[in-house]
This record gives structure tokens, sequence and C-alpha cells, in this order.
């Protein structure tokens, strides 16, 4: 019987460590399928199994009914697992030699129960080059706990595993884990600066799904309603989309219009029509394979030809060209988008700016991300600058450079606290509120006038604007300072000769000589 986590440290942790130690030399790429599919399944059999029991006790409205009957789990909104498939029945055969065939079987039969479920879950567990013995060690380590009984959802741990799990992933893979994963605290600071209360979502590069989870976090936070929201979404890779598709499913979130197809976003657009309330995103940064030039008089070119060597500013119009008379945006791009006057973007740029949708531009700290060393941006567009329960903010550009924010959770990443997100979020939302009480900060945010950024020729970079903070006097003069510099050092100049002298001293005794003393 599985066990329940009690633990008030992040157990998350622990598990992935464990189920580290069973990959052995599989590659992460493949290995995040194996353990992910596994989370996933033994998520739905917990919860099968949780109203199975309930419908076979035939108290209340269960009164009579038959616990095999599927209905009843569509009813609930539960997925209906089939008895090959049930934790419990592949757990008594974990230690066969055919588990792996046992696991792609049950995969199979859950989608063809769960049609919305079709061509998601992983069927990769016969391969020969896995570990059977390992994989029963797995299945052995996701079946000791619960995740998903009414207790486990309450506190969303199957949520805080599978984020956690995947985070784990993206920093093992480095360069390309940044295809599937944003770092959890930069899509906590885009939602939390758009405020996706109601309305459609849409992210046209969704990966596995992080900007849909942490929209539906924030309405949860903020006592709003799930429903609503609805989501739409696109990603060109098969088993990214996947991934997403389960994130969401785990989730009991309606995933039907995330789309997949190979060609991607800009050459095959699942949403044509659509025009979304909020956008988010973060596309692949300076794409050069993105078939520019198969798309010269494409109709979402409202401000500029975008180049087919860098696909930045065909990103920006192509969500600009999906939002609706009110909707705002954010995208994460490359720091150069700011300030390129290459191939026409800063006449585009230019375009963007004079038509009064560039709200605000975050400039991010270096080692935010798992994928790439490159500085980058948040570009945040709004229609909704005119009013339309804000103030009127035309003729201004909000800038927050965030260089020195955040805090090193190890020896090469980045991230925000709680009260970062809460500083710069509330920077923005106090810059647009009708009784504004904002002020600029040297250093941090500026509210740069039209005039101020044509002076700059349209550049967006922060530095131009926000400028450096001012350093704090600590009152010590000058003169006292270098009189004590000047002391350290001559100690540290003395110490220095003896230590040189007893390196001398030593290589003579072993016949040495340097020659002179150093």
């Amino acid at each position: 019987m599985a066990k329940e986590n009690t633990k008030t440290e992040p157990f998350e942790k622990e598990l992935f460590k464990m189920a580290d130690k069973l990959r052995k030399n599989m590659d992460a790429a493949e290995y995040k399928h194996i353990v992910l599919g596994l989370i996933f399944l033994k998520y739905i059999s917990d919860s099968f199994e949780e109203l199975y029991n309930t419908i076979k006790s035939g108290k209340g409205d269960f009164a009579g009914a038959n616990p095999e009957d599927k209905d009843e789990y569509r009813a609930e909104n539960v997925f209906f697992v089939p008895q090959i498939a049930r934790w419990t029945y592949l757990n008594a055969h974990s230690k066969l030699p055919s588990i792996g065939k046992d696991i792609d079987n049950a995969m199979e039969a859950i989608e063809k129960e769960n049609p919305t479920l079709k061509g998601i879950l992983p069927k990769v567990y016969a391969r020969p080059n896995l570990d059977k013995a390992a994989l029963g060690g797995l299945i052995d380590l996701v079946g000791n706990i619960s995740i998903g009984n009414a207790a486990a959802k309450s506190k969303d741990l199957l949520g805080r595993v599978y984020e956690y799990f995947l985070g784990e992933f993206a920093n093992a893979e480095g360069k390309k884990g940044g295809q599937f994963y944003t770092p959890k605290s930069i899509v906590r600071l885009m939602v939390e600066m758009i405020a996706p209360y109601k309305g459609r979502v849409f992210d046209p590069a969704c990966g596995s799904g992080g900007m849909f989870i942490m929209s539906e976090k924030f309405i949860e936070s903020h006592k709003g309603k799930i429903d609503d929201i609805s989501i739409y979404g696109q990603e060109s890779n098969q088993t990214t989309y996947r991934l997403c598709r389960m994130n969401l499913a785990i989730r009991g979130i309606d995933g039907s219009q995330v789309k997949w197809n190979t060609e991607g976003s800009f050459l095959n657009d699942q949403h044509k029509d659509l025009k979304a309330d909020f956008i988010l995103a973060n596309p692949p940064f300076n794409d050069s394979d993105w078939s520019g030039q198969l798309l010269q008089k494409d109709p979402r070119w409202q401000y500029g030809l975008p180049p087919a060597s860098n696909a930045n500013y065909a990103w920006l119009q192509h969500m600009i060209y999906h939002l609706s008379p009110r909707g705002v945006m954010a995208c994460v791009l490359a720091n150069g988008s700011l300030s390129s006057q290459t191939n026409g973007e800063g006449e585009i740029r230019k375009a963007l700016v004079t038509n009064e949708l560039v709200d605000c531009i975050v400039a991010l700290p270096k080692q935010l991300f798992y994928n790439t060393g490159i500085p980058a941006c948040i570009w945040f567009i709004s229609r909704k600058r005119t009013g339309n329960g804000d103030r009127k903010r035309t003729g201004e550009i909000l800038f927050i450079d965030t260089s020195d924010v955040g805090h090193m959770e190890d020896s090469t990443h980045r991230a925000f606290r709680e009260e970062d997100i809460s500083r710069i979020a509330g920077t923005y939302h106090e810059w647009r509120k009708r009784d504004s009480k904002y002020k600029d900060i040297k250093g941090f945010c500026k509210s740069a006038t039209l005039e101020e950024i044509t002076k700059h020729n349209f550049a967006l970079t922060s530095g131009h604007y926000v400028g450096i903070e001012d350093e704090v006097d600590d009152g010590i003069p000058f003169e006292a300072k270098i009189a004590e510099l000047t002391k350290r050092l001559a100690g540290q100049m003395s110490q220095e000769k003896k230590l040189n002298d007893e390196i001398n001293k030593q290589l003579k005794n072993i016949g040495i000589s340097l020659g002179r003393s150093c």
C-alpha cells in the first residue's frame, strides 16, 4: 500500500535524487519520458482507485452503481483505468522481464478508454536499452507515495513533483532543456504582471505548458474561478507537446486547444482566427531557421517585414496579430531585440512604439535560463494603453532593470524570490493605476517619454533610461579610506615577502635554488 507523504520538507527533491540513481547511463532527455510517464500513470491510477472504492461501497449517490461502469468516472471527471493499467497490477508484475511491455500495453489501454489522451502517453518502456531491473525499482519508488487521492490533490503533490522533475531534467539537459521548460520564477513574474483573471490565454510556443499552469495558480491564489479562462497553445516538438498535455491533464485543465504540428506556429498557425486576451511566451531566441523567406507577404507583418535571419520580430508580430482589442502580452526575447538596427528591425521597433503598443520592458539578470547565457528581457505589449480601467499611458513606456535582482540557487542558476516578483510586478501595476503613486527609482525603474525614446533612436535598452543606482555614502572621508587601503596593502606585501622567503628556504633544503629571493 502506498505511503502517505506527511513530511513537511520538499519530498519531490528527495524523490528526484532516488529516481536519478536509477537512471544509470541513460540520457536525461530519454529518461524524463520514462519517469514522468510513470508519475502520470500513478496519478490517474490513484484517482481511479479512490473513486472505484467509493462506488464499490454503494453509499449515497453510488447506491447500486457498478465500479466498472466507465460512465461513472466520466461523470466525476476521472480517467477510467482498465484492469491491466491499474497500479496494483503493474506493481505485481514489476519484477518480471515483461514489465516494459506491460507498461506500454497499459498506456495503450488508457488511451483507448480515454480519447482525450489519444497519442499523448509515452510507450517507450519495452525498448531494449531500458534496464528492466531499474524500471522495476522505479515502479517501487513511484508506487511508494500517494499522489492522486483527495488528500494529495489538495496539496498539489503531483503538480509539485511533475514541475520539480521538469526543472531538474531541464537542468540536466542544459541547452536542450530550455526547449521545453521556462524557469518557474520567470513564468511567475510574467503571469503576475499581466494578471490573466478571465478570458483566453495563448502561448504559441508552449513547451511543457508552464505558462498555462502558472495562470491557473494565479487565479486560484486570487480566489478566482478556473473556468473563467480557456487555454490555447501550439508546439512543434511532439515529445514536448506530450509532456504539456500530461502536465495539463493531471491538473484537470482542458488541453484540447493545445495543438501540435511539425511546421510550427509560423508555417501552420493552428489558431488563425484566435484573438486572445492574454498571451505569454518564451520562444526560441534569435531563431534563424523559421522559414521567413516563405512568408514575405504574410498578413501578420503589420509593422514591417521581419528578417528571415532572425525570428524575434516575427514572434512579436505573430502574437500582436492574435491579441484581442483589449489584450495584453508578455514575451521573453534576447536583449538584442531592444536595440538591433539591422535588416529593418529598428524600423519595426519604431512602429511598435509609435503605434502605442509597447507598455513595459523588463531587463532580466544573467543566469536565469537553463539553455542560454544570452542576456534576455521581457516585452510587455498592451492594447489597453488608452485606459480601459487603467490610466492613459500613451507617450510613455516603463523600463524596469532587474539586472541585480534575485539570488543564486546554485553556482550556475539565478532565480527571483517572492519579494522580488512582488516588487517588480507591483511597480508595473502601480505605474498603470489611475491614482498612481509611481515614482522613478534610479537604477531600477523609469517611466520614459516618447521624446526621450526618440532621442535614443527608439532603442529600448533599459540602461539608456533607468541609469545607475547612486552609491550610498558610508560617511568615511576619502583620505581615511586611502590611508586604510595603503596600510592593508603594505601588510599584504610584507606577508608576501615572508612567504616567498619561506618557499626559497624549503626549496634549498631539497637542493633547488631559484638563484635569488623572489
